[in-house]
């Protein structure tokens, strides 16, 4: 039986919180299970400089992923060269696995349209920050692909859970099953919703089963298990390639985890969770669970991870330096790259605010009362 072919309450798991097999693991060699941790631990060290560097007042408002490296790496790894990612605008991580440079990363979250320059042969959408709006987007994509004859691709698309609250969803996941689309939508469930709590979301006892109302299969996976994640992803892109007769192409993943940090570095969780919670999520912490089996199986020792983190830091520190190498973005940029022929209106508007701008300086802007 596929891992797919279960009830959506039958949760899929690999490795256990020690690092212990619990279940069938992946046909993955030891370089790929290597890399896998690698991208795991960038991802990581990515965040906390990134965290710190918006408090520092050297980027804007950003939303950490630590805590969801497992679902992010594990899923992205899935995917195959001719493949497309469809992010929300957590996915830093499975962003880089496609190809995307943690400098482009950057100068997104910095305000420079640059930021969405993604490289031709990354297959990734852009970033998509109103919720769920991305989702009738991938379900059009995959559409296209049928309508072109390819049956070699498919794509994956990721949302959270409060999501799943929208109309977005649902007219994206209708489509999706009424056009039998080679789409695997990828729900990271990390218990939040900004301050709602995944239990005032919804009635269902689980997110991966909505997916039955519109004629397609979901299964929910431990999203803290990177190996449980990389299969069920497998499972459901080659399922969306190659389906058995009457089978459906889509399916829904629900990756139950949980977000360590804040929804933004505009948000302080503290307000609406208590630190015990955080800290009984954290003993399920993707990165040492799989370092752990790793290690269990004599494919990871003390040098080897000290070098992984000495070279990480190293990319990440080159990243910034290369970020902050750019030039200032100028403030009327921010008119720029949403219409091909600006507006009378929004003309006007910038006109305005650019002699404003002339007149007061910038500094004016900046200025705290």
């Amino acid at each position: 039986m596929s891992t797919i072919q279960r009830d959506p309450e039958d949760r899929v798991q690999v490795l256990d919180e020690d690092g212990n097999l619990v279940g069938e693991p992946p046909d993955l060699d030891e370089e790929t299970l290597v890399d896998i941790y690698r991208d795991m631990k960038l991802a990581r060290h990515f965040d906390e400089r990134a965290v710190s560097l918006q408090r520092q007042g050297r980027m804007g408002t950003y939303p950490p992923l630590s805590g969801q490296e497992g679902a992010q790496i594990g899923s992205a790894y899935a995917l195959a060269d001719d493949d497309w990612m469809v992010p929300s605008y957590r996915e830093h991580g499975a962003a880089v696995v496609r190809g995307l440079p943690l400098k482009q990363t950057l100068l997104y979250w910095m305000g420079y349209e640059a930021g969405n320059d993604v490289p031709a042969d990354a297959n990734i959408l852009p970033v998509a920050v109103p919720i769920a709006s991305q989702i009738p987007h991938a379900a059009g994509l995959a559409w296209s692909w049928k309508l072109q004859g390819n049956e070699d691709t498919a794509g994956i698309c990721y949302f959270g859970d409060g999501a799943t609250s929208e109309g977005d969803f649902h007219e994206g996941m209708n489509f999706a099953g009424v056009y039998d689309v080679p789409m695997v939508f990828f729900c990271n469930n990390n218990q939040w919703a900004i301050s709602v709590p995944r239990e005032r979301q919804t009635a269902s006892e689980t997110l991966a089963q909505k997916a039955h109302a519109y004629g397609f299969e979901g299964v929910q996976v431990d999203g803290m298990d990177p190996l449980a994640v990389y299969k069920v992803t497998q499972d459901a892109l080659e399922k969306a390639r190659n389906p058995d007769e009457d089978q459906p192409r889509p399916t829904m993943i629900e990756a139950v985890q949980y977000r360590f940090g804040a929804h933004t570095t505009a948000d302080d969780p503290t307000v609406y969770r208590d630190e015990e919670e955080v800290e009984r999520w954290k003993a399920k912490d993707p990165i040492p669970r799989l370092e752990a089996y790793l290690r269990s199986e004599g494919i990871l020792d003390d040098d080897a991870v000290a070098e992984i983190e000495e070279t990480i830091e190293r990319q990440v520190d080159d990243a910034i330096d290369a970020a902050e190498s750019e030039p200032r973005p100028e403030p009327e940029e921010m008119f720029e790259h949403v219409y091909a022929d600006l507006p009378p209106e929004l003309r006007d508007q910038r006109d305005e605010f650019v002699a404003t701008v002339d007149r007061h300086g910038k500094d004016a802007f900046l200025e705290e009362e």
